[in-house]
């Protein structure tokens, strides 16, 4: 799908290291039963690196995690020093050949959806509402839901969030939508064509409305495991001023973004070394929080597959999904529907970034203007 012309520009390169998983046995007493030979991935092949390359490894967590987002005083430095602030623009303007704007492009966008259903998915946290130093204190304004709740009175539209699902819904507040939290290990969708995935089957249920929905829970088998995980990783961290942990159901997140950066590496090196005993987990990165998560093969690209199976719409060709996220566990989704040809992935960033995304939005409140226009043109287009 050729939406735009690729042309090459400076970008800020935001690898995603991989973290080693340590061939230690478990200290934990390892399930009876996976979720799915499909799902699950094998780390018995992999060895712990040799000393040097270690630190090689080490040293770039420690860059990540000092680039992923900027301080308040490099940002505040960034302002007084114009120069640099000049040079940003101008790198983020050029980025945007590659990444254009989906207001600026609306028309493009529009014009090539045409007749098609379009299917919605979106990010909460940095798309939905703004990063903030205290996770619980993530809002999104009246006036995003409002327009989040128009949308999808027009689109099938879901969240999906590394969050528990709970969570996210205790802050959209819209029953109008489908969820999807611990980045799509935890499913809320209609009951619908889709019954199991890779072997594990959905459950029946029904939701707060009492509407019958289908739960999928690829990493269900793994609860006790992260539940346990948990309470050893807030004890390693217990002691770092600003480091705060979040039981997001499936997955356990370490937020740091309120840890003074010469305590960093000391972040690193706890959760690192909690997790050498637990091999069938793995740590990735995100905006100031490392991710805990099961090692099965399940991410928001395929939650974003199984949502459109659920709802039929897996198979048509008159379908165009569109996804929009900011963080790095929304690249599988970019790269789901950029593989297929048949969607597209809209990156929300004000920094620029290398990206499967087609377009861009610099931030949560253009995100809301998108939304805004998506639903006038569908009310003026029927």
């Amino acid at each position: 799908m050729d939406l735009k012309t690729s042309l090459s520009s400076p970008v800020v390169a935001d690898p995603l290291p991989t973290l080693a998983l340590p061939s230690a046995v478990m200290t934990f007493t390892t399930p009876t039963s996976f979720p799915s030979p499909g799902l699950y991935l094998n780390t018995s092949k992999k060895k712990p690196l040799p000393g040097k390359l270690e630190e090689v490894r080490a040293t770039g967590w420690l860059d990540l995690m000092m680039a992923s987002s900027p301080t308040r005083k490099r940002q505040i430095m960034d302002v007084v020093n114009d120069v640099q602030a000049d040079d940003l623009d101008l790198q983020y303007h050029n980025w945007m050949v590659d990444y254009p704007s989906a207001l600026t492009s609306f028309e493009t966008i529009t014009d090539f959806a045409g007749s098609k259903k379009l299917a919605l998915f979106l990010d909460y946290d940095g798309t939905l509402s703004p990063i903030v130093d205290k996770p619980e204190n993530a809002l999104m304004s009246d006036e995003m839901r409002d327009a989040v709740k128009h949308v999808a009175s027009l689109f099938p539209t879901a969240i999906i969030s590394g969050r528990s699902r709970d969570k996210v819904f205790d802050f959209v507040k819209l029953n109008e939508l489908y969820y999807a939290g611990s980045h799509g290990m935890d499913i809320m969708g209609p009951v619908g064509k889709a019954t199991e995935s890779n072997g594990v089957e959905c459950i029946r249920s029904t939701d707060s409305q009492g509407k019958e929905v289908n739960l999928f829970q690829p990493a269900s088998e793994f609860l006790p495991m992260i539940s346990e995980v948990y309470k050893k990783l807030g004890e390693s961290i217990v002691d770092i001023d600003g480091a705060r942990m979040e039981d997001n159901k499936f997955c356990v997140s370490v937020h740091y973004r309120n840890v003074a950066e010469d305590d960093y590496w000391k972040v690193f090196q706890r959760v690192n070394a909690v997790l050498e005993d637990y091999p069938y987990l793995k740590l990735t990165h995100g905006r100031k929080v490392f991710e805990v998560c099961p090692v099965i093969d399940w991410n928001k690209g395929k939650a974003v597959e199984f949502l459109l199976e659920s709802l039929g719409l897996n198979e048509s060709e008159d379908v165009l999904p569109i996804y929009v996220g900011d963080d790095r566990t929304d690249e599988d989704a970019f790269k789901v529907l950029k593989a297929s040809n048949r969607g597209f992935g809209i990156l929300v960033s004000s920094i620029p970034k290398e990206s499967d995304a087609f377009y861009s939005l610099r931030d949560p409140a253009e995100v809301m203007e998108f939304l805004k226009k998506l639903a006038a043109w569908k009310e003026q287009s029927t």
